[in-house]
């Protein structure tokens, strides 16, 4: 039987490897080894980021909305324990959401926030 090489497919892994490394500075989008390693580094970084991204909106949403509630005569730790006693469950996306576009409605939670605490 006929021996089989495997230049066509290391060809392709390489080619493959290549193609997401397009675009990089210099040598890593053009040599296979150091492509490589800043593929799989530029792999590592964009994982980390989906996480990182979560964060920072929750803490995008959490500014806004203390901002909002300063300017309605509460702070944040406070309005956030007076929705939960007056069990009104709205997450702090759109809580911000509502601080931006609807000012006087959000002025009405903090009220019921406030009269919930005592």
């Amino acid at each position: 039987m006929a021996r089989i090489k495997g230049a066509m497919m290391t060809r392709k892994r390489r080619n493959k490897v290549l193609k997401l490394a397009k675009g990089y500075y210099g040598s890593k989008s053009k040599l296979f080894k150091t492509a490589k390693q800043a593929v799989m580094k530029s792999g590592q970084y964009a994982y980390i980021g989906r996480k990182q991204r979560k964060r920072d909106f929750r803490r995008l949403w959490i500014t806004r909305i203390s901002a909002a509630a300063k300017m309605n005569g509460i702070n944040y730790s406070t309005f956030i324990n007076g929705l939960k006693k007056a069990d009104i469950n709205l997450n702090r996306k759109m809580l911000s959401e509502i601080a931006i576009a609807d000012p006087q409605g959000f002025a009405e939670l903090v009220d019921k926030a406030k009269a919930a605490i005592g």
